[in-house]
C-alpha cells in the first residue's frame, strides 16, 4: 500500500481533518485549560442543566467511561456540580457552575475563530456542503448505532 492508496481512504482523511481540527482548537484555547472534549461536555451542560451522566455522555457523544472520568475531573476543578437527583436520590444530576459559564463565555470568540480556521481552506459553497455531508455520515450513523 502506497502513501496515495492512505489518503484515498476516508477514515484516514476524516482521521486527520479530527487531528488538525483539535490541533487548532488547542491552538486558539491556548492557556484556558480546556480540550474540545471539555467544551462539548460544558456545553451541553450549559443548554440542559441538572441531567445525569447517562444523558451528557448521549448528548456530548461519549462512551461512560470517558465520562466518568471527564466529569470528575472537571468537578475537581469547580467546573461542574454534582447533586443528588430530587426524583432520585440514589443518582446524581450535572450542573456547570458560574466559573464554567465564565469560562465557556471567555473561549467562545476564539472556538467561533477555530471554526472559521478549520473551514478556511474551503469556499463558501463549499463549506455549506462539507458541514451537510459531514452531518449526514454523523446521523447515518446515529441511526444505525443509537446511543453513540
Amino acid at each position: 500500500m502506497g502513501h496515495d492508496d492512505l489518503y484515498a481512504k476516508p477514515g484516514h482523511l476524516i482521521r486527520r481533518c479530527q487531528q488538525i481540527a483539535v490541533s487548532i482548537f488547542m491552538d486558539e484555547c491556548r492557556g484556558l485549560g480546556l480540550t474540545p472534549v471539555q467544551y462539548a461536555v460544558l456545553s451541553v451542560l450549559k443548554a440542559k442543566p441538572d441531567i445525569d451522566q447517562a444523558t451528557l455522555a448521549a448528548l456530548a457523544a461519549l462512551d461512560r467511561s470517558t465520562i466518568g472520568e471527564l466529569v470528575a475531573r472537571l468537578a475537581e476543578r469547580g467546573l461542574i456540580n454534582r447533586q443528588p437527583d430530587p426524583r432520585d436520590r440514589r443518582s446524581k444530576v450535572l450542573r456547570a457552575t458560574p466559573r464554567a459559564l465564565q469560562l465557556l463565555e471567555r473561549v467562545e470568540p476564539r472556538v467561533q475563530r477555530a471554526q472559521e480556521r478549520i473551514l478556511a481552506p474551503l469556499a463558501p459553497a463549499d463549506r455549506r456542503i462539507f458541514m451537510r455531508l459531514l452531518g449526514k455520515l454523523v446521523q447515518a450513523e446515529t441511526a444505525r448505532r443509537p446511543g453513540r
